[in-house]
């Protein structure tokens, strides 16, 4: 299948925002995308609308109580780590550049906790800028069920994701993939017989897990 083809049955079944998280501040998104790591997106929704309520800037984060901050994002899972980066990156903020989130790559993946997924999710969403492709577990399946690469890691699945597909749409594969991944190609019961893609899927073929007759 060529990326033609994967955006154009992709767009016909979702159109996705940016970002499946809530926020309305570049700081919150990255503090929201921070949190995200290793808890679902509905979680971190209900966590952050009590917490963007009780932090606006980085210098209510940094100022914050530690046992505080802990208690408000406990619920995401590995909240002493997390409540370390968000109060380590916002005193980063303040000190360097004065408060606001930067606006490269380069500085983005300085601050502690944030990789370079978290990076390009806010240089797209928040900022509108494109410098690659987010690749979470999501798009890692769904890459691989497609056959669109063979590797393993975030880092080179990107690679290739981006020599398939032009450069102004890197910013919407991710969140076109997520919702592929969450409607159809689950990580568990794969719903293959109702997936768009029908036997064009490599993954459907090699893991013989449809119900129903696939379409062609």
């Amino acid at each position: 299948m060529d990326a033609k083809y994967i955006l154009q049955k992709l767009r016909r079944l979702y159109s996705p925002p940016k970002s499946f998280l809530n926020w309305k501040t570049p700081l919150d998104l990255l503090i929201a995308t921070l949190l995200s790591a290793q808890c679902t997106d509905e979680r971190v929704n209900m966590v952050t609308k009590a917490l963007f309520k009780k932090c606006r800037t980085a210098k209510d984060y940094a100022g914050l109580p530690r046992k505080e901050l802990e208690k408000l994002i406990h619920p995401c899972g590995t909240f002493r780590v997390k409540t370390r980066h968000i109060q380590g990156l916002c005193r980063i903020l303040i000190e360097r550049h004065k408060g606001k989130v930067p606006r490269t790559i380069e500085e983005l993946t300085a601050l502690p906790g944030v990789g370079r997924k978290t990076a390009l999710i806010v240089l797209y969403a928040a900022f509108g800028k494109v410098e690659g492709i987010a690749v979470d577990t999501h798009v890692m399946r769904v890459s691989s069920m497609l056959g669109l690469t063979k590797e393993k890691t975030p880092e080179k699945i990107e690679k290739d994701l981006m020599k398939i597909f032009p450069r102004k749409e890197w910013g919407r594969i991710n969140t076109l993939f997520i919702s592929h991944g969450r409607a159809v190609c689950k990580a568990r019961n794969r719903k293959c017989g109702q997936c768009v893609f029908g036997r064009r899927c490599l993954g459907a073929e090699r893991y013989k897990t449809w119900n129903m007759k696939l379409e062609t």
